[in-house]
Parts: C-alpha cells; sequence; structure tokens
C-alpha cells in the first residue's frame, strides 16, 4: 500500500482562495487563526499579517492562498484527525476579521484523515 504523497491539515476552496485575494489587495499578507470552534461551522479568522500577534505555541497547520493558518494548541487537540476544508458562505464574519461587513465568512469544513494519512503526517513528524 502506498503512503500519500503529501498531506495538507488546511485547505481552501476556489471560493475562499478568490476572496483572500481580494481581502491581500486590501490589506496587504494575511493570517488566519482559528481561535474558537470544535467542529464544522466554525468560522477562522482573518488577519492582517502584522495585525495579530501568534503564540509560542500556537500551531501552524499549513497555508492556504499564501495566507499562513494557526491554530491554539488546545484547538488542535479537537481537530488533529481532521483535514481542515476552508470556505465561504453567505453570513456576517467575525468582528475583526477582515471579511466582515462583505456580506460573506469563512467556514471551517473538515473531514477525518484516513489511516493511511495518519501515517504519513506520523512519518513527516507533523501529527
Amino acid at each position: 500500500m502506498s503512503q500519500p504523497a503529501n498531506v495538507d491539515k488546511v485547505i481552501a476552496t476556489a471560493s475562499a482562495d478568490a476572496l483572500i485575494e481580494r481581502l491581500r489587495q486590501q490589506h496587504g499578507p494575511l493570517l488566519f487563526h482559528q481561535s474558537g470552534g470544535c467542529c464544522d461551522g466554525s468560522s477562522p479568522m482573518c488577519y492582517p499579517q502584522d495585525g495579530f500577534i501568534v503564540g509560542d505555541r500556537d500551531v501552524k497547520l499549513g497555508e492556504i492562498a499564501g495566507a499562513p493558518f494557526y491554530m491554539s494548541p488546545s484547538q488542535y487537540e479537537y481537530w488533529k484527525h481532521t483535514q481542515l476544508i476552508i470556505d465561504v458562505v453567505e453570513g456576517r464574519g467575525g468582528m475583526f476579521s477582515l471579511e466582515n461587513g462583505q456580506g460573506v465568512r469563512f467556514l471551517t469544513r473538515s473531514r477525518l484523515f484516513t489511516d493511511e494519512e495518519i501515517e504519513q503526517l506520523k512519518q513527516d513528524g507533523r501529527f
């Protein structure tokens, strides 16, 4: 059985990529932080990179559309068995999230990693 070549902990849909690019044009380099919520339907917060201090223990899951994506260590314990899929839906963004006021918000969906993907993440030192 072959191992997955690359397992991403966080990915984005095409609509999320497009919104990230629009926000980058307006605000410069961005970052995401998932600080609350334990399940599908949570909303990550989008900030200017120089407008949010990442904690020393925060976990970097990866990047979406060139923007680093972080999570608090306690949140990571809830989510570590899942791949996060960042999407965009109609609604109101978080009060301090950059998409607020645009009529849409980022939304976290997830799927469980397969046993093979978890094994690959462990081999890579990313689990």
